[in-house]
């Protein structure tokens, strides 16, 4: 496989292995383009990691010719979100009259997403995937960053390339190297992961929000629930304080399971997980000879879950644009914030909905809904307004093959 600007027109060194990172790098390989993906892991296998592929995704990969192979993968299918509001299941989204090739979600663990991509991009003889690789610092020349110098496998290693992309997350070392300004938006609530092991005799619970708070999640994994509950930011430390039992409390009155079957999951605080959410965008995307997409421009909240989605589109976006001055030697400044520009109504939109969403979420109800509200409630459109925002987005990218 080919390592260096030396072996082709042009080279694109990728830092970060996520959704938005490998969908980047089969994008620009598959034009010729020198790929290295720098990922800190030694593999993709970390749990609770976004992992809804929504319609938009599935049509891109349906563009690129193996959306057949790919939903042979294990995942569970979503055409519906419902929730419970008041006591009563209600509709949350509707996909099923979304203009794309699948009409659902598909909810699948990230690592077998990340394990398929890369796969294909791994036949493509100028694409490289290097695991256990943590960036150090960027490599610089007049003002124009020309690499990095990572950390592999315990020795540093400098890599060179046309234009280095930061794909490394919500805790961008890219983005932090760079100095970038980070707008930070807040966001009032944390959420805690768990699994509750699934049994022969559960219902067949559709996925969504449950319990009449409205702060229990649930997704079928197969063979395990996945579930989160939402908390207000920063109270972890008070409720581990309480410890477990009273927290079993807590969760029994949101879920679907009683208190024993919780119990026999959720032994300790080490069967939880802390998710902190984040709300944040870059004020500036792009340097001289880098880029930052995804979680590492624009970190989002978990609401309706699309942040992956908006990664990818991403990625279609940059490859979209930048191919060409890539390979004939152009490409300048000028690309790279063109990409931003492009994206970021779709970025300010989905964060403004997500922000609006949960302040709405923390106020308390004092008196009954409007009129208005009442009537916006009983219109049968709401749930297919809400499958299109949450499925397809406020653009969709389409990649130029």
């Amino acid at each position: 496989m080919s390592s260096n600007t030396e072996s082709a027109a042009a080279s694109c060194c990728i830092v970060g292995g996520g959704p938005a990172g490998l969908m980047l790098g089969y994008l620009l390989a598959r034009k010729g383009i020198d790929v290295t993906v720098l990922e800190k892991h030694r593999d993709f296998l970390r749990d609770f990691r976004g992992d809804t592929i929504h319609p938009s995704t599935l049509d891109i990969i349906w563009q690129l010719g193996f959306l057949d192979e790919f939903l042979k993968l294990p995942h569970q299918r979503a055409e519906k979100l419902y929730g419970e509001i008041n006591g009563k299941e209600t509709t949350l989204a509707d996909f099923s009259h979304l203009p794309t090739q699948c009409k659902f979600i598909a909810f699948m663990p990230q690592w077998d997403f990340l394990n398929f991509i890369a796969g294909k991009a791994a036949v493509l003889p100028n694409f490289r995937l290097i695991h256990n690789a943590q960036v150090l610092s960027l490599q610089e020349d007049h003002g124009k960053v020309t690499g990095v110098l990572a950390e592999v496998d315990g020795e540093q290693q400098p890599f060179h390339a046309d234009l280095v992309v930061g794909c490394d997350g919500r805790n961008s070392v890219v983005r932090e190297k760079a100095g970038m300004e980070i707008r930070r938006f807040g966001a009032p609530r944390d959420v805690l992961w768990l699994k509750i092991n699934k049994r022969p005799d559960d219902p067949e619970w559709s996925m969504g929000h449950r319990g009449p708070k409205k702060n229990f999640i649930m997704i079928d994994r197969g063979d395990y629930w996945q579930c989160g509950y939402s908390i207000a930011k920063d109270s972890l430390d008070a409720l581990r304080a309480q410890g477990i039992p009273p927290f079993l409390d807590l969760l029994a009155e949101v879920s679907p399971f009683d208190r024993g079957r919780l119990q026999e999951d959720i032994a300790s605080w080490d069967d939880v997980r802390l998710l902190v959410i984040r709300i944040d965008r870059l004020k500036e995307w792009a340097k001289p000879g880098l880029l930052c997409i995804g979680d590492a421009a624009h970190a989002m909240s978990p609401i309706g879950g699309v942040g992956v989605n908006l990664a990818i589109q991403d990625a279609v976006a940059t490859a979209n644009i930048i191919t060409q001055p890539l390979i004939s030697g152009t490409l300048t400044l000028r690309h790279l914030q063109r990409i931003q520009r492009r994206r970021t109504f779709p970025t300010w939109a989905t964060q403004s909905l997500q922000i609006m969403i949960s302040r709405a979420g923390q106020k308390k109800r004092t008196k009954p809904p409007s009129r208005m509200e009442a009537w916006l409630r009983g219109r049968k459109f709401i749930p297919f307004l809400f499958g299109r925002l949450i499925g397809v987005g406020f653009y969709r990218e389409i990649p130029k093959l």
